[in-house]
């Protein structure tokens, strides 16, 4: 089944050959500003400036301030780290929420871009934002995020990690094209390549999942069984890629 609307991480666009804009909703790598701070002179260890992209475009006078409060790493050397997420619309703070990244590696970074998909990036009030080492092979943190006036949901956070057009990440679809619909679905798609033949791979699909707008905030439900896969195929690289 082709899908009509979907969600890639910039660095599956990286690693792979492009598909059209209308299956993709990119998150660029965003300009980013670091401003390290002196511990005793304010709470935070560094604080990041994510430029929102819009489009081809960073929107104006909207930003986040990604503040670093804690950061650990345990006996394995997996280092954990406490963020403080400002969302700034007009050049106001409007909201704040707070995660946490296990697995941090240095040099890792920071996109956020509006929009469910690429189609529907302007005036959306979603968010999505990504942290991860820029390079193929590493794990992508994900959020995404519904900030209407100064409600902010956090509706939905995955993992991802793709390798030359291979890997796992979600795929979001908005059937109605609206900026604020009243439902909207995604997946996880996996591609991994066969054992004796690098052209040939399996492409799979599991954790569907139902997003129904109820008053200011989305609420979720699963369709398909945790974790199961409910769609499987085999495929080229060129025919999986190659979708419109």
């Amino acid at each position: 089944m082709k899908p009509q609307s979907l969600f890639i991480l910039f660095l599956l666009i990286g690693c792979q050959k492009p598909k059209s804009e209308s299956q993709i909703s990119s998150i660029k790598p965003t300009e980013t500003k670091t401003e390290v701070v002196i511990a005793k002179e304010a709470k935070f260890l560094k604080t990041d400036t994510l430029f929102i992209s819009e489009g081809e475009e960073n929107a104006k006078n909207s930003y986040i301030l990604a503040h670093l409060v804690d950061q650990k790493a345990d006996k394995d050397s997996i280092v954990t780290g406490k963020y403080q997420l400002d969302f700034y619309q007009n050049k106001s703070k409007t909201a704040t929420s707070k995660i946490t990244i296990k697995g941090i590696e240095k040099g890792s970074e920071w996109g956020a871009s509006y929009g469910l998909t690429s189609a529907t990036a302007k005036n959306s009030p979603f968010i999505q934002i990504s942290f991860g080492y820029p390079a193929c092979g590493y794990n992508q943190s994900h959020y995404l995020y519904h900030l209407k006036n100064s409600n902010l949901q956090l509706v939905y956070e995955w993992d991802s990690m793709t390798d030359s057009g291979w890997g796992n990440w979600v795929e979001f679809e908005n059937s109605s094209a609206k900026t604020n619909p009243e439902s909207f679905y995604c997946k996880t798609v996996s591609f991994e390549p066969e054992d004796n033949d690098e052209n040939m791979g399996t492409v799979t699909h599991s954790d569907s999942i139902v997003f129904r707008l109820s008053g200011n905030s989305y609420k979720k439900q699963l369709l398909s069984a945790k974790d199961k896969t409910y769609f499987e195929k085999k495929m080229s690289f060129d025919a999986f890629h190659n979708q419109k």
